[in-house]
């Protein structure tokens, strides 16, 4: 992956939404590279806009910070960065699509099929692209998986899992309410692992699916996800308008099949039994199979190293991956931006995408609830 031309001018950003994400993850990185300028920030909460103004300082000269979306001047703005909480994600990425202003959109895109297809027609009507965040492809081991796959022949099974030991984001906040998240760790680590399928699979879609749900740890004070420094209903971005229970899962499960004949395996988990945090992403082609083990995310609670295999013919062979720092593939990603913004290909992929991405979480949901309404009525 190349950065972006030196021709192009600086990307004039505005951020939106001023919680965990945008002030750990974007702004750091949109302030210190070259290929970006920051001049606005937005946040209805004064919490999130304060934070803002006091850890960027001097590095924030010049950055408006704006309690409102009104407030954002179109002709003064290339790209809207937003990070949100889950439920505002389209609402938010259609106000600003349609007055022509190009979104880069935080995962989860969308959480309902119709949501997908509001945010395909904003993109038409304003004639702005919708970027999505995949930051996990571009991790340097994720990367090597797919060039191990390119030796595997037909890909014909993926397996897919993300555990985490103790990484329940901000319980009891936004983060555990489905009406604002949309759901728990399917939505949350599920659409990463969906992800990073899409190159294996294509535009392969998903027509059968069975899943199963769970929530044995979300409610233990020890399953938090610490590290996170959560500040209860900041915790994904922006105003969170939190503080309730918690009624999503922690841990889902599902076995996808594709309509082209290939099959899914999706474990996806705020918190386990486990030790460590532990992503599993195994190809199964017609020529051999690898395996990569390795952790997603900011988690300190890692595995040392990545480790990737490939087995053909009875043996196993270990691949060289490159060491990189935790946070190296959101840098990458970043990278190429300003090039997509004038590459009239990507117009469109994000949605493509995205319907696939959440027409199976939508799926395995759905078989979720059946199993669960099956066993509710079953006589005692």
């Amino acid at each position: 992956m190349s950065a972006p031309s030196p021709a192009l001018p600086p990307v004039r950003t505005a951020v939106i939404g001023l919680g965990w994400a945008a002030r750990s993850v974007w702004l750091p990185r949109l302030l210190r590279s070259p290929a970006f300028t920051v001049t606005a920030a937005v946040d209805p909460d004064e919490r999130g806009r304060a934070a803002v103004a006091d850890s960027q300082g001097a590095d924030a000269t010049g950055l408006s910070v704006l309690t409102s979306l009104a407030d954002l001047d179109p002709a003064e703005v290339d790209l809207a960065v937003v990070a949100v909480p889950n439920h505002l994600h389209c609402a938010v990425a259609c106000e600003l699509l349609t007055k022509g202003i190009p979104v880069f959109l935080e995962k989860p895109v969308c959480l309902t099929s119709e949501e997908a297809e509001r945010l395909a027609a904003a993109e038409r009507a304003g004639g702005a692209i919708l970027l999505a965040g995949s930051a996990a492809r571009h991790r340097a081991d994720v990367t090597g998986l797919y060039r191990a796959t390119e030796r595997l022949g037909e890909v014909r099974h993926v397996e897919l899992a993300w555990v985490r030991a103790r990484g329940v984001p901000d319980r009891g906040g936004w983060f555990t309410q489905r009406s604002l998240a949309g759901g728990g760790a399917l939505v949350d680590l599920g659409w990463h692992l969906l992800d990073i399928a899409v190159p294996l699979l294509g535009t392969a879609a998903f027509r059968h699916a069975i899943g199963t749900v769970s929530a044995d740890f979300i409610t233990q004070a020890s399953s938090r996800a610490a590290w996170r420094d959560d500040d209860n209903d900041a915790e994904g971005d922006g105003d969170a308008t939190g503080g309730g229970g918690t009624d999503v899962e922690d841990t889902a499960r599902g076995f996808l099949v594709t309509d082209d004949g290939r099959s899914v395996v999706l474990h996806a988990s705020w918190a386990s039994h486990e030790a460590v945090d532990t992503t599993r992403v195994t190809v199964e082609g017609s020529a051999g199979s690898a395996t990569l083990r390795c952790t997603f995310g900011f988690s300190p609670n890692r595995l040392g190293k990545s480790v990737l295999t490939r087995t053909a013919d009875g043996t196993t062979r270990e691949l060289a991956v490159p060491t990189e720092r935790v946070g190296a593939e959101y840098d990458r990603q970043l990278a190429l931006l300003p090039g997509l913004l004038h590459d009239p290909a990507a117009r469109g992929r994000a949605i493509a995408e995205a319907r696939r991405t959440i027409g199976a979480i939508e799926r395995v949901y759905s078989s979720a609830r059946t199993v669960q309404e099956v066993r509710e009525s079953a006589p005692v």
